[in-house]
């Protein structure tokens, strides 16, 4: 069952299509921190980038100068042109929403639902009120 699964799955891992695709057509490009493998297919106009992913398929996975590389928003990969970090930029971490580390405002359930009160003209709607 599990080799199905893989198969059949994309969010198990590529498909079957994606597998032949990539061992017949696909030049690895490089990989990243995660472990994911990056890869082309063409040049020019008709180029394709695509990335096998090491783990989950999450988009937020493929570090910034990775998505822009897969974006073609510059030409040359990370491997032949590494980016140089700014000095504002802090290092990159994967998307943190539903795991412990996400970023939980003071009015959330999950802070523990306490908020300050609404101040100014702030006037909670009621049916009666006919507002």
């Amino acid at each position: 069952m599990g080799m199905l699964v893989r198969i059949f799955t994309w969010w198990n891992g590529p498909g079957l299509g994606t597998r032949i695709m990539t061992r017949r057509h696909g030049a690895e490009v490089g990989r990243d921190g995660e472990g994911n493998i990056y890869y082309r297919r063409g040049a020019g106009k008709t180029e394709r980038r695509w990335v096998i992913y090491n783990g989950i398929p999450e988009a937020t996975r493929i570090p910034p100068e990775w998505h822009s590389w897969m974006h073609k928003t510059v030409a040359l990969p990370p491997t032949e042109a590494p980016t140089r970090p700014r000095v504002w930029e802090r290092p990159w971490t994967p998307n943190a929403t539903g795991t412990v580390a996400a970023h939980m405002p003071s009015g959330s359930l999950d802070a523990g639902g306490k908020r300050a009160k609404a101040t100014g003209d702030y006037r909670a709607w009621t049916p009666e009120a006919g507002d």
